[in-house]
């Protein structure tokens, strides 16, 4: 026995980098064309034109009894697909979901699913289904030649590699998918618009996407939900063929209620109700009280919203929950569909139109065509049938008596072979008198109808008129009004998070330690709580609940925080280096809380200062905001709130007992800085520690001050200030014998 020897030389080597690419591309094609990305003649996609084709073959039209959809699948994934059994039982649901589709294809009896939940449908085993009406006009034309046919995955049966589509169902059913490297997102049409938008173009070749959108004015998804993007927008989206759409949820109120009626495409009222009810959980909307579903057969949606009083501003909460659910989305556009050059491409609409178009008359003229040579193939057999009826006797006597009459008979009448085999397949019941006149009626009609079908064909104008013609008789069929209305409105907009909190008056307490904490209600005495061991009572501020916090740091840095999220004064509250970022050995010295336009006065020790807006000092950043320029050796003063009840005059005092008062509106006014000199204190001093600005107030000619020092203070009304007045940035005037050593200034309680 010869030893056979082979090496890896005697194979074809392909190197990796060939092979892997070969094949990727190949997938990627099949991904592409025959699975994700609809076709521009019928707008299916393979397994839905399987499925409709398969289901005409089973006899399934919409006159017919419903059949068991297990059968329908059955036969797709036996005959034309083979692939799993559930994902083309939930293609076939999707085409029979009136919620999903705007022309529904199928018509299915049973569980099909909910817009609650569009996967819950029954097993195949339990529903049964249909073809709907609308589906004839993808069918009607099939068997008229106007098709390609090609053979089945195993080569056993013939199926259409298109449908004859009468209408452009790429737009009116839209299509999503997700191929390899690209996707599309067709959304559904109205009938009644798109044809006449066919119409004007097949009249107005050269009409523009603009003149287009006369007709086409936007989507119409199978929902009453309203389109809200603006009509410029939406032509954009037709001229480039991308872009998106928003939709918004109708609402109404009833009775003090707000009543949702209609949901965006494809959005689950459930889903719904689960973001306001987990936003209502986390406190989030203190103005809703109670949430309702009461959808029924008769209000397929209807979910009530019960605001917790006739003052709260129901277009403002409802502009809330449009930004923050899903009673408003947005949908992504991109016609990107399979040309009839079988290639994919984004198309504007003027273009997929045209092609469209160009795709229907096609298929008419090959239908018209198909027809044609159908009438003169019997127009011939009528002539011969004509011929035998007007020599019936001798050919009876061939037939009879000739072993092969056929070729006799042929040459005999000058027949053709298809002739000659029509009178041989006669029955004897055709040959009475009476049949002559009808195939001379049959003659006389197929000649008209023959006349006219090449008239047609020979006419562009003829062929136009006649794709209108159906076009208008298929939109009276099955066109209908919008569903989707489009109304101009503005951006929905979130309520801020200050909004969403109740207003309740709270006291924010800052320990020495840097620890904060808040108390409901004004009354409270911080002194009187516990602090930590080695911890005391620094500063507090008066402010609500839905206000920002604000903290001045030694640094003259401002730190915010929502003032609900700080924790309750029953504990010992948490740490403002928790949430912030300060350098060590700086500290925390005062807070401020209330309106962002309240006006205040910063300052330092070393006596600059200047006026600005709480809301100056407002910020997110996590290492604070630089506010006040505090030169070395210096720290800021507590800030000083400024109101009508407080006056236009400020008091400064600095720690060796100088006095001065001088006019508000001497102060700058500024968004940050150092500001400018309010009290002078010698320099020899600020370098030496010893003197120092000790604070400052605002003060009215009704109210008195307390200047303190130490355990004593000295209660001072405006007679008393007229002797301290002064012009900004002086000295000022010392305080009588016992106040030389100051410790702090402050406004006298009424």
């Amino acid at each position: 026995m010869t030893e056979i020897t082979q090496s890896f030389s005697d194979h074809e080597q392909i190197p990796l980098k060939d092979y892997a690419e070969k094949a990727y591309l190949d997938y990627s094609m099949y991904v592409v064309l025959d699975r994700a990305l609809p076709h521009l003649g019928d707008g299916l996609k393979p397994v839905q034109r399987r499925i409709i084709y398969a289901m005409s073959e089973l006899g399934l039209s919409a006159t017919s009894k419903h059949k068991k959809s297990a059968r329908t699948v059955g036969d797709v994934i036996g005959k034309f697909h083979p692939h799993g059994d559930s994902a083309c039982y939930e293609a076939m649901v999707l085409m029979a979901q009136p919620f999903a589709f705007r022309y529904p294809l199928v018509d299915g009896q049973g569980n099909f699913g909910s817009p609650d939940d569009p996967k819950s449908f029954a097993a195949m085993r339990y529903t049964e289904s249909r073809l709907t009406a609308y589906a004839k006009t993808m069918l009607s034309e099939l068997g008229m030649g106007t098709v390609e046919w090609a053979p089945n995955f195993d080569g056993t049966l013939k199926e259409p590699r298109m449908l004859p589509s009468r209408l452009p169902n790429v737009l009116l059913n839209g299509s999503t998918g997700i191929a390899v490297g690209m996707s599309t997102d067709i959304p559904p049409h109205n009938l009644r618009e798109v044809v006449t938008a066919c119409i004007r173009l097949l009249e107005q070749p050269n009409s523009t996407v603009a003149e287009l959108c006369e007709h086409v004015k936007g989507p119409d998804f199978p929902t009453d939900a309203e389109i809200i993007t603006p009509p410029e927008d939406l032509l954009q989206l037709y001229e480039t063929g991308m872009g998106s759409v928003k939709m918004r949820a109708v609402w109404e109120k009833e009775n003090g209620e707000i009543v949702v009626t209609a949901l965006p495409h494809q959005v689950s009222p459930a889903k719904v109700l689960e973001q306001v009810a987990l936003q209502m959980q986390a406190k989030k909307l203190p103005m809703v009280e109670d949430l309702r579903d009461e959808s029924d057969h008769e209000n397929p949606t209807r979910l009530v919203i019960v605001p917790r009083s006739n003052r709260v501003d129901t277009g403002q909460l409802m502009n809330h929950l449009f930004a923050t659910t899903d009673l408003e989305r947005n949908y992504r556009v991109n016609l990107n569909i399979i040309g009839i050059n079988g290639k994919p491409q984004v198309l504007n609409l003027r273009e997929l139109l045209k092609q469209w178009l160009k795709f229907r008359m096609d298929t008419v003229i090959r239908r018209l065509n198909h027809r044609l040579d159908q009438v003169v193939d019997r127009l011939h057999i009528l002539e011969g049938l004509l011929i035998a009826y007007l020599n019936i006797e001798e050919v009876i006597y061939i037939i009879r008596h000739e072993d092969k009459p056929k070729p006799v008979l042929m040459k005999r009448f000058s027949l053709t072979g298809t002739q000659a085999e029509a009178i041989l397949e006669l029955k004897l019941r055709h040959l009475a008198k009476l049949e002559e006149i009808k195939i001379r009626d049959e003659q006389d009609v197929l000649a008209d109808e023959r006349d006219g079908l090449e008239k047609i064909l020979g006419s562009q104008a003829r062929l136009k008129t006649l794709i209108k013609k159906e076009l208008l008789a298929d939109a009276k069929t099955f066109g209908d009004d919008r569903r989707s209305r489009l109304v101009e409105r503005g951006a929905a907009q979130a309520l801020r998070q200050e909004d969403l909190v109740p207003s309740e008056p709270v006291t924010i307490i800052l320990s020495r330690s840097g620890w904060v904490r808040a108390a409901k209600g004004h009354e409270i005495d911080p002194a009187t709580l516990n602090y930590r061991a080695g911890d005391e009572y620094q500063h507090s501020t008066h402010g609500r609940s839905n206000e920002l916090a604000v903290f001045l740091d030694s640094r003259g840095r401002a730190y915010s925080l929502s003032a609900h999220t700080l924790p309750s004064a029953r504990s010992l509250g948490e740490p403002l280096s928790s949430r912030f970022t300060i350098p060590a050995g700086e500290k925390f010295l005062w807070t401020m809380s209330g309106d962002p336009r309240q006006k205040i006065v910063l300052a330092s020790s070393f006596g600059y200062g200047f006026l600005t807006d709480l809301g100056n000092l407002h910020g997110r950043m996590k290492a604070g905001k630089a506010v006040l320029s505090v030169p070395a050796g210096a720290a800021p003063v507590m800030p000083v709130t400024v109101t009508a009840k407080t006056g236009n005059t400020i008091v400064c005092v600095t720690s060796d007992g100088y006095l001065l008062a001088f006019p508000l509106k001497d102060v700058p006014e500024l968004s940050k800085g150092k500001g400018n000199k309010l009290i002078n204190v010698p320099p020899k001093r600020l370098k030496a520690g010893d003197e120092f600005m000790v604070g400052l107030t605002v003060m009215s000619e009704k109210q008195e001050i307390l200047v303190w020092a130490g355990q004593r203070y000295l209660r001072m009304g405006t007679k008393d200030i007229e002797h301290f007045r002064g012009d900004r940035a002086h000295r000022g005037r010392k305080l009588p014998r016992g106040f030389q050593r100051v410790t702090g200034i402050e406004l006298a309680e009424d």
